[in-house]
């Protein structure tokens, strides 16, 4: 039996190693930019988030009034204005205090941006390749 155990590993080819890594072939988001977009992104993953941007784009001239928020999501009004903090903070809305109330628009172009972020650094073709834009 031993023989045969030596015998196996006798026959074993000497491999060099080769390195495991693919080369990148594309760009790639900085630190700064990625931390920018996750936090837009955090932004976008709530689901009264999306419905209050939504109804901010629906309103006249893109512009709405906290007090026209609180019913259609049917939360609080503080509730409503901590959402919209959120979006502001990402960059995604605009605040702009008018007597009591605030008014929020929808930064033009910012949730264009974060498609356009993505797709540069996150578009893959079907060969796997990157696509190039």
């Amino acid at each position: 039996m031993r023989q045969t155990v030596a015998m196996a590993l006798d026959l074993l080819p000497v491999v060099a190693p080769t390195s495991c890594c693919t080369p990148v072939t594309s760009s790639t988001i900085d630190e700064r930019d990625a931390v920018a977009l996750a936090r837009t992104l955090k932004a976008l993953a709530d689901p009264t988030r999306i419905r209050l941007l939504s109804l901010i784009a629906a309103h006249e001239g893109g512009e709405a009034c906290v007090c026209d928020l609180i019913e259609p999501v049917g939360l609080s009004q503080p509730t409503v204005s901590h959402h919209l903090k959120q979006l502001t903070e990402a960059g995604l809305v605009t605040r702009e205090k008018r007597g009591v109330w605030a008014y929020f628009t929808i930064v033009p172009g910012a949730v264009d941006a974060v498609s356009q972020h993505l797709g540069a650094h996150l578009s893959v073709t079907a060969n796997g390749s990157p696509s190039i834009r």
